[in-house]
Parts: C-alpha cells; structure tokens; sequence
C-alpha cells in the first residue's frame, strides 16, 4: 500500500464469454502492466481459470509469476474460498502457496479454527476468511442471530481475529462494500485486521462509505477489490485511467487523522 499509495487490489476474472481460453495469460499481463503501480494487489478469481481446465490452471500460475515479474511490490490474493478438514486444508494450502505462489487465499472459515489454522502457519503468507460477502442472499445465514444477540458475521470476525492473533497475526477478513454499515461493525471489532472489500465497480459497492468506515487507524488495511469495471475498461489506457480513478476515490474517503 506504502509502495503503490494505493488501497486498491485489481481483480484478475477473465470472463469465459469476452476472453477466449488461450488468450487469459495475454490478457491478463496486459491488465497488470496497465496498472502496475496503482495496485496494492491483485487478485486473481480461481473460478474463471478452473473452467478452463489444464489451459486455465497454467495460466492463472503463470498469471502470478507476471504480477512478480510486472508489479513486484503487489501482494497476490488467489481467491478460491477454500477449506475442509484438516489435511485437505494443508493441501489445499500448499497447492495456493507451493505450486500457485500466492501470498493469501481466501477461506471459508464455516470448519472452525482447527480447518482454518493450516494456511497461517507460515508468517510470510494468509489468508482472507469470508464474514460479510457482498451478493444479495449473504444475509440468509450471515445475519443470523446468535445466543447473545449479535449477528453471525461478528461472531465470525470475532472468532477470526482470536485465530490470527494466536498465529502470525496473517488472518483478514472479507467484507463487501454492499454492506458499510456492517463494514463498521467489523471494523470496530477487528482494528487491526486488513479487510478484503469485493463488490465496488460492476455489483454497485459504496466505495466512499466503505472506505471511511472500512481502513484502520493508518488509513491503511482496506483493500478495495475492483475486478470487471477495471480490466473490461477498454484498452491499456482506458484500464490505467479507470483504475487512476479509483485509487484517487479511495484515498479522497480515507478520513483525516486527527493529531494528539
């Protein structure tokens, strides 16, 4: 974020209907040389690789050696909202880490702390697990009263943050910008855990409201994921133009800090 002044992490979801299959890996590195030092991160969306079968699997791991080689300081989310139990969550892990080299992976942390703890266990990399998403139907179980009275989502960021507090400290969250006033709620329960935002650009997120409620007391530790509305853009210029906006829009809504 310090390298890039940027809260803004690009989401790499090349749709099957508008990127023919042999063409993802040239799509994709032009997208990352268009925004190279605008984004703080990129996340590619595992989906749109896997339906490709063995030609989308080598180009999302080649997709994550371009951002090495094109945006170095960027940091890789390989969201494929993983998990099971526990020696299929180490494989799982490994496969994100080892073979695919992604810095974080998003995770369903619906197994409980024991299916969680395999991808924090190495300091360098982590994990992002869903608490408040940004589709429409999130709120069929994740608003759901618990035995105190507080919605599920916070015992989910609750629990989350006691998990990454007794590992590496590399456990965040995944908040849509759908929610802002949830998004407050979270953040007020987890200060200092970084928040992955989904849902700003093409699924109408409020991305001023959730930035001003969503970064931490650095005005840092919110990633603004932006995916469709950045990489359909138009061309290289158009791509960088869009994305200039948004990182401007961000930091305009981060709010001033106030001096002791």
């Amino acid at each position: 974020m310090d390298a890039s002044h940027s809260l803004i992490c690009v989401g790499l979801d090349p749709q099957p209907q508008r990127t023919p299959v042999d063409e993802i890996l040239d799509f994709n590195t032009r997208v990352i040389e268009a925004t190279a030092g605008l984004a703080c991160a990129y996340k590619p969306q595992s989906a749109f690789y896997e339906v490709a079968g063995d030609t989308g699997w080598q180009a999302l791991r080649e997709t994550i050696a371009a951002v090495r080689r094109l945006a170095p300081e960027a940091v890789v989310i390989l969201d494929a909202k993983r998990n099971d139990i526990g020696n299929t969550a180490e494989a799982y892990a490994a496969s994100a880490f080892d073979w695919f080299d992604a810095d974080a992976i998003t995770i369903n942390p619906y197994l409980g702390g024991d299916a969680v703890a395999p991808f924090l266990q190495r300091p360098d990399r982590g994990a992002f697990a869903l608490c408040r998403t940004s589709n429409p139907g999130a709120a069929d179980l994740q608003s759901l009263s618990m035995a105190n009275g507080e919605p599920l989502y916070l015992t989910v960021a609750e629990q989350a943050r006691k998990w990454g507090e007794s590992h590496h400290g590399n456990l965040g969250l995944v908040v849509g910008a759908t929610w802002p006033e949830e998004l407050k709620q979270v953040r007020a329960m987890c200060p200092e855990m970084p928040i992955l935002l989904p849902g700003i650009g093409a699924q109408g997120g409020d991305l001023e409201a959730s930035v001003a409620v969503g970064v931490d007391v650095d005005g840092r530790g919110l990633l603004v994921s932006a995916s469709r509305s950045v990489i359909y853009a138009g061309g290289a210029e158009e791509i960088r133009a869009e994305a200039s906006r948004l990182r401007a829009a961000a930091n305009a809504a981060i709010p001033a800090r106030e001096l002791p």
